[in-house]
């Protein structure tokens, strides 16, 4: 059974950071890509961005670039995703994802606000 378990939301202030965490369970990580998305009310959910399966690879999302970095650790079967110099518009819940055997799967999400 495909488990994504995300952590590390919170509270911030601008200009600040945190890094999330995804944890894989269920099938073997280190064969697929994976993906950070985010989604806030009334808006469709967002790619925020993706690492290859290896980790050699990876893109962002314009509004992210240079700011978040996208890692993996697939001895940990985990995905982070540090974000950095954030902003109020990356308020978001966060998601982690990941394609596996035809079928897509996603974690319940980890709120992240950005407010003084």
């Amino acid at each position: 059974q495909v488990q994504l378990v995300e952590s590390g939301g919170g509270l911030v202030q601008p200009g600040g950071s945190l890094r999330l965490s995804c944890a894989a369970s269920g099938f073997t990580f280190s064969m697929y890509r994976m993906t950070w998305y985010r989604q806030t009310p009334g808006k469709e959910r967002e790619l925020v961005a993706q690492i290859t399966s290896a980790g050699g690879s990876t893109n962002y999302a314009d509004s992210v670039k240079g700011r978040f970095t996208i890692s993996r650790d697939n001895a940990k079967n985990t995905v982070y995703l540090q974000m950095n110099s954030l902003k109020p518009e990356d308020t978001a819940v966060y998601y982690c994802n990941a394609w596996v055997r035809a079928m897509d799967y996603w974690g319940k999400g980890t709120l992240v606000t950005v407010s003084s």
